[in-house]
């Protein structure tokens, strides 16, 4: 007589776990994202996040009662923290002049933060 052994059975795939919805039921649509990570209730999450951020931005402060060094703060020493910092990586020749165009290709970046 010839032995016959048994094959484990394939683990199951999503292509084999499917199942055709009952008559007169909808299958539920699955979330986009999940393939992220991002459940329903992340999702939900993050909208009330950004719906709160929306809420409690920062009243515009007027800049010119500022002390200096807030105002310089408030300003300026963001870019120039950033183009400082582009700066001592690259060490271009001529280093104010790279200064200056850094300063002017990325001011709207920050511009729009005071």
């Amino acid at each position: 007589m010839a032995e016959v052994t048994e094959q484990p059975a394939a683990p199951p795939s999503e292509s084999n776990l499917s199942v055709a919805p009952a008559e007169g039921t909808e299958l539920k649509q699955e979330n986009p994202h999940a393939e992220h990570g991002l459940t329903d209730n992340v999702q939900k999450i993050i909208a009330y996040e950004k719906a709160e951020a929306e809420k409690t931005t920062r009243p515009k402060v007027d800049l010119q009662s500022l002390p200096t060094r807030a105002y310089l703060d408030q300003t300026v020493v963001p870019i120039l923290l950033q183009a400082m910092s582009t700066l001592a990586r690259e060490r271009p020749p001529n280093p104010v002049e790279f200064l200056a165009a850094y300063l002017l290709k990325n001011k709207d970046q920050f511009e729009n933060k005071n």
